[in-house]
């Protein structure tokens, strides 16, 4: 009993030795988040049960709907985890629409109902109502996209879109939250001119984005930062940026503009109190990016969206607290009536009817 409790005990200390040893993925900086403060401190963040009532579309039928958009016919379309596009007819049935063999991210809707996809690993797409798929731009500046993540369309066509992360891809997001250097870039294409502009780089994994009611300005998400940057396009601003609104309870992923006044910001989970106390030790994040995944932080199951309006109020909020109907929820989209949520790892679409 005793060599056999020696041998463990070996074998544990060669095995955090060789942990030490191994060199670490990143080269993480030093960041000191502010104080996170808790949703009950504000009326409008007050933790409700409002998404335990929403539908759910294609459940069990679908697995990770990161992002949807409905079509003209009232058909519902996400990407999913083995990327391919589903799209949930309006008797409910689902059916794949067409095989990306990518990861289907961000999606949206041209005038012409073609389905603008920003795809994670071959960027920034464009599939025909008769589902031929259109490459538009993959690079920017000599530098590929490595991380296609979110976009809006202007109604001039211009496609405002993010790269998240110009060194590490979708499997690695959590490799990008500890090292902690900004990689992401926020883009436009024009299509008039089939030429891909940046219009600001060195971000925080740029995330959602979405244009205003004048389309005179538009967010883009910075998910490590806990924050939502504004990007000026009209005024004697136009061509600057300032912050929208900043620390965020939780992370910020995808965001959309009902072009009426209101903005939903979908937030896959709380702030992380462990991410959080390592930021100012970059030799721990160091350490933590050589653990398994199972050893990594993991988000907190809890359903959540803010509203937002354009003066960066938060002026309502959905919940789930359990997480048990929606959870890791990282789009909402308005569409007549009704907000259609989708989740990075669940196995369904959300769907809840608007009040106001």
């Amino acid at each position: 009993m005793k060599k056999l409790l020696l041998g463990i005990i070996l074998i544990m200390i060669l095995a955090a030795a060789g942990l030490l040893l191994y060199p670490s993925p990143v080269d993480s900086m030093a960041w000191n988040p502010p104080a996170a403060w808790a949703l009950e401190n504000s009326a409008a963040t007050m933790p409700n049960k409002r998404l335990a009532v929403a539908d759910l579309l294609a459940k069990g039928k679908i697995y990770g709907p990161e992002d949807v958009a409905v079509d003209r016919q009232g058909r519902v379309y996400a990407g999913t985890q083995d990327g391919l596009i589903k799209r949930v007819l309006t008797d409910g049935e689902v059916e794949t629409w067409v095989d990306l063999g990518g990861r289907p991210l961000g999606l949206h809707f041209d005038s012409d109902q073609n389905l603008i996809v920003c795809d994670a690993y071959k960027g920034l797409l464009s599939i025909s109502p008769d589902a031929v798929v259109t490459v538009l731009s993959n690079s920017a500046d000599n530098i590929p996209f490595g991380f296609t993540d979110d976009l809006d369309i202007a109604s001039d066509g211009k496609i405002y879109f993010t790269d998240a992360s110009s060194k590490w891809s979708q499997p690695d997001y959590m490799l990008d939250l500890l090292e902690t250097r900004p990689y992401g870039r926020f883009l436009v294409y024009n299509p008039a001119t089939k030429t891909t502009t940046t219009l600001m780089d060195k971000m925080y994994f740029s995330n959602g984005v979405a244009l205003s009611k004048n389309e005179d300005f538009v967010l883009i998400n910075e998910t490590w930062r806990y924050r939502v940057v504004r990007y000026w396009l009209q005024g004697n601003k136009a061509g600057t940026h300032d912050v929208f609104i900043d620390n965020l309870p939780g992370f910020p992923d995808g965001i959309s503009g009902n072009r009426k006044g209101s903005f939903w910001l979908a937030m896959p989970t709380l702030r992380l109190p462990a991410v959080d106390k390592m930021h100012p030790l970059p030799w721990l994040k160091n350490l933590s990016a050589k653990l398994p995944a199972g050893f990594k932080p993991r988000p907190v199951e809890y359903g959540l969206v803010l509203q937002l309006d354009e003066s960066g109020t938060i002026v309502s909020s959905l919940h789930d607290p359990s997480g048990a109907i929606l959870k890791e929820i990282t789009s909402a989209e308005e569409h007549k009536g009704y907000l259609y949520l989708g989740s990075l790892h669940n196995d369904r679409i959300g769907r809840i009817k608007l009040t106001n």
